[in-house]
C-alpha cells in the first residue's frame, strides 16, 4: 500500500483544519445565541441595548388567578439577586414582556399604576405622577394587547425610561431615575404583582 504523497496531507489537514474552525465558530455562535424558553416564549440569554451589553437576570410569569397573562424578564448588565441590588445596578436595565392572553391595554396601565402606588414610598408619589398620567395614557392609546405582543421597559442612563409597545418607541422619555424605579417595583417590591413572578427575575427558580 502506497503512503499518501506530502500535497496529499497537507490538503487533508487544510480540510481538518477548516472543519475545526466552523465547529468551533458553531459552538460560539450557539453559545451567543442561547435563549431561555418561558411558557413558550423564547428570551435571549444576552442581549446589546443601545451598545451595552445586558444579560437576562430571570424571568417568569405573571398569573392572575390560575390564568396566565404574561411573561417577564428582567436584564442587568451585572448579575443581582435582590430588589435593592437591582434597583442600585448602574447602566441600562431592561423589562421585558410578553402578553400570553388578551388582555384590555388600559386595564393593564391601571394595573400597573396601582403597582407603583403599592410599591412606592408616599413622599415619592407625587413626583410620579406626571410619568404615570403619561404611562396611563400611553396605554390607553393602545385600546387591547393581544397574545404574543411584546413591549419593553428600558432604563437608559441620559435619556430616562423609555416604553417600547411592538417594536414601536413610546416618545418623550420620562427622565428621573425614581420613575424607572417605580416601575421596576411592579414586580421586585413589598408587594409585587406576583410573589413567584418576583423571584424568577431575582433568578431564584
Amino acid at each position: 500500500m502506497l503512503a499518501p504523497s506530502l500535497p496529499t496531507v497537507f490538503s487533508l489537514f487544510s480540510q481538518c483544519a477548516r472543519w475545526a474552525v466552523l465547529a468551533c465558530l458553531a459552538t460560539a455562535l450557539g453559545a451567543s445565541a442561547a435563549q431561555v424558553d418561558v411558557a413558550g416564549v423564547k428570551l435571549e440569554d444576552r442581549m446589546d441595548l443601545r451598545g451595552s451589553p445586558l444579560q437576562l437576570n430571570g424571568a417568569g410569569i405573571r398569573y392572575k388567578a390560575i390564568f396566565k397573562v404574561y411573561t417577564a424578564g428582567l436584564y442587568v448588565g451585572k448579575k443581582v439577586s435582590t430588589p435593592e441590588e437591582a434597583l442600585a445596578a448602574p447602566g441600562p436595565k431592561r423589562v421585558a414582556i410578553t402578553m400570553l392572553r388578551d388582555i384590555d391595554a388600559n386595564e393593564l396601565g391601571k394595573l400597573f399604576t396601582k403597582g407603583v402606588e403599592e410599591n412606592s414610598p408616599k413622599s415619592e408619589m407625587v413626583h410620579l405622577i406626571p410619568g404615570l398620567l403619561r404611562m396611563g395614557q400611553m396605554f390607553a392609546d393602545q385600546k387591547q394587547l393581544k397574545t404574543g405582543d411584546t413591549f419593553t421597559i428600558d432604563w437608559l442612563p441620559g435619556t430616562g425610561t423609555v416604553i417600547t409597545v411592538r417594536g414601536v418607541p413610546q416618545p418623550d422619555p420620562v427622565k428621573e431615575p425614581a420613575f424607572f424605579n417605580a416601575l421596576l417595583r411592579i414586580w421586585l417590591g413589598p408587594n409585587p404583582a406576583d410573589w413567584k413572578l418576583k423571584d424568577a427575575l431575582l433568578g431564584k427558580q
